[in-house]
C-alpha cells in the first residue's frame, strides 16, 4: 500500500511539473503518468545512487548544490526512457529538467509527508 501511495504522489508531482514548466510535456492518460512515475522511481532507485557515489567530490565541493544537477539529469533520463517505452513524457532541455526536478522534489516531499502522517495515524 505504501508503494502505491508513493507512486501516486510521484505521479502527482510530475503532473504539477507538466502544468508549471513550459519545457515539460505529457500526452496520455493518467495510467501513462503512473508509468512515468514508475520509470522515474526506478531511475532514482538504481542510477541515482551510482551517480551520487561517482560525483561525491563535486557534491562536497559545491556544498551539496550539485545534487540539484543530478536530480535534473534523473528527470531528463526518465523522460528519455519513457519515450523509448512509448509514453508521451518529454523534457525539452536541461533548464526545463532543472526547474522540473525542483518542482517534483518539493511537491513529492510535501505529498509524502502528508502520506506519512496519515499512515502514522492509521497504525496507532
Amino acid at each position: 500500500m505504501r508503494f502505491l501511495l508513493r507512486l501516486l504522489a510521484t505521479a502527482a508531482a510530475l503532473w504539477v511539473a507538466v502544468l508549471l514548466v513550459p519545457g515539460i510535456t505529457f500526452t496520455g492518460s493518467w495510467i501513462g503518468m503512473l508509468g512515468v512515475a514508475l520509470v522515474f522511481g526506478v531511475v532514482n532507485a538504481v542510477i541515482r545512487p551510482i551517480l551520487k557515489l561517482l560525483t561525491c567530490p563535486l557534491v562536497v565541493l559545491t556544498l551539496g548544490l550539485f545534487v540539484f544537477v543530478l536530480n535534473a539529469l534523473m528527470l531528463w533520463l526518465a523522460s528519455e526512457i519513457s519515450q523509448a517505452f512509448g509514453i508521451g513524457f518529454d523534457v525539452d532541455g536541461f533548464i526545463a529538467a532543472f526547474v522540473g526536478a525542483l518542482i517534483v522534489g518539493v511537491v513529492s516531499t510535501l505529498l509524502n509527508l502528508l502520506v506519512g502522517k496519515r499512515e502514522a495515524r492509521e497504525t496507532r
